[in-house]
């Protein structure tokens, strides 16, 4: 079952009506392609998405990637890759590691063309790819928005905003 616009605007209050109209299809089709596909599951990854990349407005991080530099946690080890590999996408993906995890599942080059998470459909199909290996539907079929959120952002960062959009969605979607 697909998401409506309506159904957004009514879910992410402060979003740009604009920003929804160009991701909604793209969301509706990473959300089939990775099983988000009850109501409570769609509930739980937009409430996290929405939150990640603030209302759906940041696909790509505002802050020049600076404070990434030299992060072997990320695999940021050659100079310049903070910044190359700062955080993009629903997700805020974020790292040499992880853009190549992510380009190696998505089929796509994404250490020669980082900017390319930032587009529409590689932010969303990237983010619900993340949802997935991380096996977040097992937690949303559960209802779990707190293992949800510790998983998606290790830890609980936002909690209570994450927690009001899912309840939004719930009720835009009659859960």
């Amino acid at each position: 079952m697909e998401v409506t616009f309506e159904q957004l605007c009514s879910i992410v209050h402060h979003a740009q009506p604009s920003r929804l109209k160009k991701l909604q299809p793209w969301l509706n089709q990473a959300m089939s392609r990775y099983e988000i596909n009850t109501r409570l599951r769609q509930a739980h990854f937009i409430a996290q998405v929405a939150y990640e990349s603030g209302d759906f407005n940041y696909l790509e991080e505002l802050e020049d990637g600076a404070d990434y530099e030299g992060r072997d946690d990320l695999g940021n080890t050659t100079a310049g890759d903070g910044a190359k590999f700062k955080g993009r996408g629903l997700f805020q993906i974020t790292g040499r590691y992880n853009y190549t995890q992510v380009g190696n599942a998505l089929g796509v080059d994404l250490i020669s063309n980082p900017e390319r998470l930032a587009d529409h459909d590689l932010a969303c199909l990237s983010a619900a790819w993340l949802w997935s290996a991380n096996q977040l539907n097992e937690f949303a079929d559960k209802d779990d928005i707190q293992l949800i959120s510790s998983r998606a952002n290790s830890g609980f960062n936002g909690l209570d905003a994450r927690i009001s959009y899912l309840n939004r969605a719930k009720q835009v979607f009659g859960i």
